[in-house]
């Protein structure tokens, strides 16, 4: 007779799901410090912290922990080793150029785990630009849209300054010059546009298509990346 039974299936799926909430509240306080660290402590005049602490809100991190990261980031809370952000350069499986962002207090373990999760998948650590220089850093701002609304809202975009924009699953990404990218979001505040979230991010230069066998290979890689707390977004050069 199997050991197994309904309530240990339960435990196993809410450790799981308690693990996840735990790696999102640490990657996401990380991200507040750094915010914080760069723009100072004040959401309504730094805008890369206004959507960490509503990213924060979204996943119901309590306040006492927000507050707490902020001040960790603007120095006014001593609390262990300052974070840093730190992105590695590596090459995964076929090839995939990446980029990964990271928020460590300890670089020399961030390395050293990263380092581990690349080479198992057969990738390898590039060398500093050695990636870098095939990817562009470019502005990015989500919105909620639908199929009946779709067309105005692309016009919207365009007329606010967009430079591209891709429709997937009931949200449209919009694509802005890197220093355009807060007078795009003001202009579609200003035409009553919500936006989810707006921020810099590393669009390849060019693109690579995978086969299947690879494209597996890679998805284990990431998802094994993802899950490391340190790791906040990973950037790569597949279709």
């Amino acid at each position: 007779m199997s050991g197994h039974n309904k309530w240990s299936g339960i435990k196993h799926r809410k450790g799981a799901q308690d693990a996840k909430r735990a790696n999102a509240f640490t990657k996401i306080s990380r991200l507040i410090s750094l915010s914080a660290k760069e723009g100072g402590g004040n959401s309504e005049s730094n805008m890369k912290l206004k959507f960490a602490v509503e990213q924060a809100r979204r996943v119901n991190m309590p306040k006492d922990n927000i507050e707490r990261a902020i001040k960790k980031g603007t120095g006014e809370l001593k609390d262990g080793a300052e974070i840093e952000e730190i992105i590695y350069e590596a090459f995964g499986p076929g090839g995939v150029a990446m980029l990964i962002k990271t928020a460590t207090d300890n670089k020399n373990r961030t390395l050293g785990e990263i380092k581990n999760i690349i080479t198992k998948s057969g990738g390898k650590m590039a060398s500093a630009g050695g990636v870098m220089h095939s990817f562009r850093l470019v502005g990015n701002i989500n919105i909620s849209a639908n199929s009946e609304n779709l067309d105005e809202m692309e016009m919207k975009a365009i007329e606010a300054g967009a430079e591209d924009t891709i429709y997937w699953d009931n949200v449209l990404t919009i694509y802005t010059k890197a220093v355009e990218l807060k007078a795009v979001k003001e202009n579609l505040e200003k035409v009553g546009i919500s936006v989810e979230n707006a921020e810099l991010v590393y669009d390849a230069l060019q693109k690579v298509e995978l086969d299947e066998n690879t494209k597996l290979d890679y998805e284990k890689l990431f998802e094994q990346l993802d899950e490391n707390d340190d790791v906040q977004e990973i950037y790569d050069n597949i279709t």
